[in-house]
């Protein structure tokens, strides 16, 4: 059985927690940050997870995540 390859474009964006979940950067921190509260900026800053309906197909990208 020969080696699997990773998708890169979904291995730079996700990251496989301990607990299996996937882990994502949030969206909206690039630019037109003058318009967004301080609250939000600083959320925006931490991680999320991905919905688990996603989960499967990010999974399948990563195969040895």
């Amino acid at each position: 059985m020969p080696k699997l390859k990773t998708k890169r474009g979904a291995a730079k964006r996700f990251k496989i927690t301990g607990s299996g979940k996937v882990k994502r950067s949030r969206a909206y921190m690039r630019h037109i940050l003058t318009h967004k509260t301080r609250k939000q900026k600083r959320h925006l800053g931490k991680p999320a997870l991905a919905s688990p309906s996603d989960e499967k197909s990010i999974k399948r990208m990563l195969p040895y995540g």
